[in-house]
């Protein structure tokens, strides 16, 4: 069976956490679509079992026949559930959120308090609004342990592992504390692009006249003056791994 980057980055953060454990792990997978995350991860041996879930039929369907085709109906369960509504506190160690926007995710988290305190690590990758996340799992009392950033036709995707703690009050959440630390070389080939994508708005602004255009010219400048700073961090060459 053959993965994405994306998914395969998922598989590998799961196989980090659940490796430095001493008791069987069992894994939920939210939004399962496909069903190929929870498959992996149970014929890899790197968790026990595994609970498929989404909220979509045709989805879970889908997810079914390929655990059918696997042999895997004893290990995987699947259970149509809106988010994490249908998880039980206990019934999973690491919870996998991957696939939806950034407010979507948040939304299901805050509405999974139920679970919060039994599951022991949340693997995510939201697909849009970075920023509004990283600050939506501080306000959760969620703190990111790692991130990994990784490019796949052409688009570039973020997977988190985050558990129960308190972000750091100079976190850099528009771009990711953890990637900058570790210097990560796909933040620095995102940050170039984003930056020079931020230069040809601030100058289209620099032509325009109006309220509107000088107060987003403001926020650009903003982005670029973060950006630089990130730019600064990443070319040092000590940083705190």
């Amino acid at each position: 069976m053959r993965l994405s980057k994306r998914l395969e980055t998922i598989i590998g953060m799961v196989s980090v956490w659940a490796s430095q454990k001493e008791k069987e792990i069992t894994a939920a997978d939210v939004g399962t679509d496909h069903g190929f995350v929870p498959i992996a991860l149970v014929e890899r041996g790197i968790v026990k079992r595994a609970l498929a879930m989404d909220v979509g039929r045709g989805p879970l369907l889908r997810a079914r026949e390929h655990v059918r085709e696997r042999g895997l109906k004893d290990r995987i369960e699947l259970r149509l559930s809106d988010g994490l509504s249908l998880l039980s506190p206990g019934e999973a160690d690491v919870v996998i959120l991957s696939g939806m926007g950034g407010e979507l995710m948040l939304r299901i988290l805050r509405e999974g308090v139920h679970v919060r305190d039994s599951v022991k690590c949340w693997i995510l990758s939201p697909q849009s609004e970075l920023f509004l996340f990283r600050r939506g799992l501080g306000e959760l009392g969620l703190a990111i342990q790692d991130e990994v950033m990784v490019k796949e036709d052409g688009k570039y995707y973020v997977v988190m592992a985050a558990e129960k703690g308190h972000m750091g009050e100079n976190d850099c959440l528009r771009y990711g504390e953890a990637l900058i630390r570790k210097k990560d070389p796909i933040l620095r080939e995102f940050l170039e692009q984003e930056r020079a994508q931020l230069l040809k708005i601030r100058e289209k602004l620099l032509d325009s006249r109006g309220e509107a255009a000088m107060k987003r010219l403001e926020d650009v400048e903003r982005r670029l003056g973060e950006a630089e700073n990130v730019q600064k961090r990443l070319n040092t060459k000590q940083e705190i791994l």
